[in-house]
């Protein structure tokens, strides 16, 4: 895959394309739909859908959504917003071993995050791939009495010789030709638990020697004893994914099945089928037609399912809301928002080539919602402190901050000056470099929302280390006031009244990888995790900062932008963790 920027403007979408071309062709004008999933008679009996398009969600609830889903979500729900459609919530849970209700109630919350919703009026469109078990059985039958399947009681190892290679045409297993009746009775002792785990399986009978190898005779039926999250212990055979999920989204009466490239040679069986089920009267035309589109490819992150479980499993990262994960669930406690994933997304466009998306397009997307969407406060994330040595003791006054310099109807808020004082300490420089234009010996800055200073000195430790600048302010230059500009100064900080500020901690989140492409060649992706992906900060913070409530958003001026963790903060005791700073740090 090559390397490539994204352009800023909102970029291709090729399914558009084919769905403005299938509605003017009236191709899914006369589609039934039962007000629910159902076979040929069930939909028969409906009324002509209203939904112009069907799509569907379908994720496997075998872990948290990452941001390569935000992409899926926004296609597939949006899609079917934009056509006067209906997209489904479906949860694809065949394999019973690697799926919890966790992960059912986290991809749910995700969605609903990211601002979609699966109803349909009064409707909803919430479903699971495990309540159609029963007509996914009922359908394996009909295939088997049609002679389109039938039982292998090979090995798994001699099932992967007879397959054949790229170059080498398959073998037909030596069970092909059971009769049906001995087929159907093999089925049924499966279905009824009298055959151990992976002694025996259900083939589709294709062509052992076709080129596609997903079509070589694949395996549509396992025996699994295995505990379901939602059938219980009903089912010791389960349904294989590429035989489960056509058959739902037909059910479902879907006309538009997005997934992505890796799919894309299971387009022919998926196609075959349904086409035989349809033969068989047990599902309604029109059926659904699947298309593909490339994947999320991303710098700095790792989006294999198998790579999260380990960072978590591991320990490597706090959990799957850990902030510094890919995650839905770790980008919304870092502060990303669903208008910026909009935003992402609609950059990125849909496209059938695959290619790498620069983190940094991402990083943008949330900076350009975020300096629209937050508002402003201080923040002095390394304090040291300045006092006003000519400040009247005990004393304190207002200054006037803009809560949102775009948005002047958001008004102004209090902040209180009083003698001493909390400043960044990269703002006080006792040997200026040049191009220095802060606080220095002698030099003079404006204190933003308030009085022009000129330093007198500082104190130090016994190391040498300044812990004390000192400074005299000039009366009559307070800003907003007529002599503001009596004096003339190229420095501006930002401050915090010591006796009026609220001290917390400030997580300052960065990129868990320090390589673009984690684990490239032969190397452990563990070895590039980033040791520096998260500092851990007791920062000053203007008083009103002390009263925000959890996924509140601001801008902490000059830093970058800041959320409260949902998780770890309590009332009058915030944590901020940082989304993106104000720039791209990584830029080369």
């Amino acid at each position: 895959m090559s390397s490539e920027k994204t352009p800023i403007q909102p970029a291709s979408n090729f399914i558009r394309a084919i769905i403005e071309k299938d509605l003017a062709l009236i191709n899914y004008a006369t589609k039934k739909w039962a007000g629910s999933p159902g076979d040929a008679a069930h939909q028969d009996a409906g009324v002509v859908d209203t939904a112009k398009i069907r799509t569907r969600f379908p994720p496997e609830p075998n872990g948290y959504l990452h941001i390569g889903h935000a992409k899926s979500i926004f296609l597939n729900f949006g899609l079917a917003r934009d056509f006067g459609g209906v997209c489904h919530l479906r949860f694809d849970d065949t394999n019973p071993e690697k799926e919890s209700q966790e992960y059912v109630d986290s991809i749910a919350d995700a969605v609903k995050w990211l601002g979609f919703d699966w109803h349909n009026n009064n409707e909803s469109n919430l479903y699971f791939a495990s309540n159609y078990f029963d007509f996914m059985y009922r359908a394996a039958e009909s295939l088997i009495e049609a002679g389109h399947a039938y039982v292998d009681s090979q090995t798994a190892e001699e099932m992967r010789i007879t397959r054949g290679t790229l170059t080498e045409a398959g073998k037909n297993s030596p069970w092909r030709d059971r009769s049906v009746a001995e087929n159907l009775s093999l089925f049924r002792e499966m279905r009824d638990g009298k055959h151990a785990d992976g002694s025996l399986i259900l083939r589709a009978k294709i062509d052992m020697a076709s080129p596609n190898f997903n079509m070589r005779d694949p395996a549509i039926y396992r025996v699994r004893r295995a505990h379901h999250h939602n059938t219980g212990d009903k089912w010791c055979i389960y349904p294989m994914y590429t035989f489960a999920h056509p058959i739902e989204d037909a059910l479902e009466r879907i006309t538009h099945s997005i997934c992505t490239l890796e799919f894309e040679d299971q387009r022919p069986f998926y196609d075959w089928l349904l086409e035989c089920l349809a033969e068989a009267g047990l599902l309604a035309h029109p059926l659904p037609k699947q298309y593909e589109f490339a994947r999320l490819n991303l710098t700095y992150v790792v989006l294999s399912k198998r790579k999260l479980i380990q960072l978590v499993e591991e320990k490597h990262v706090s959990g799957w809301d850990d902030p510094r994960l890919p995650t839905l669930a770790g980008a919304r406690r870092r502060g990303y928002t669903p208008a910026g994933f909009k935003l992402f997304t609609d950059r990125i466009g849909v496209s059938k080539a695959d290619s790498w998306i620069e983190y940094s397009i991402l990083e943008d997307s949330m900076r350009e919602v975020l300096n629209v969407d937050a508002e402003r406060r201080i923040a002095v994330l390394d304090p040291i402190k300045l006092v006003i040595d000519n400040y009247p003791d005990n004393q304190s006054e207002d200054c006037f901050a803009p809560n949102h310099p775009l948005k002047p109807e958001l008004g102004k808020r209090t902040v209180q000056l009083s003698k001493a004082l909390w400043i960044e300490r990269e703002d006080f420089m006792e040997v200026p470099s040049k191009g220095f234009f802060r606080l220095t010996p002698d030099g003079m800055v404006r204190l933003r929302y308030g009085y022009v200073v000129k330093c007198t000195g500082c104190e130090k430790d016994a190391d040498g280390n300044v812990t004390v600048v000192h400074c005299e302010y000039l009366p009559d230059t307070k800003s907003g006031t007529p002599g503001s500009d009596s004096v003339k100064v190229k420095g501006n900080i930002h401050w915090v009244s010591a006796s009026h500020a609220h001290e917390a901690e400030v997580r300052l989140y960065d990129r868990l990888f320090k390589e673009a492409h984690p684990g490239e060649g032969d190397k452990d992706f563990l070895d590039d995790l980033n040791p520096n992906s998260v500092t851990s900060i007791t920062a000053q913070l203007e008083l009103g900062l002390k009263d925000v409530s959890a996924e509140e958003c601001f801008q902490f001026e000059r830093h970058g932008y800041f959320v409260v963790d949902k998780k770890d903060s309590v009332v009058g005791k915030p944590v901020f963790n940082r989304t993106v700073t104000l720039r791209d740090a990584w830029q080369k």
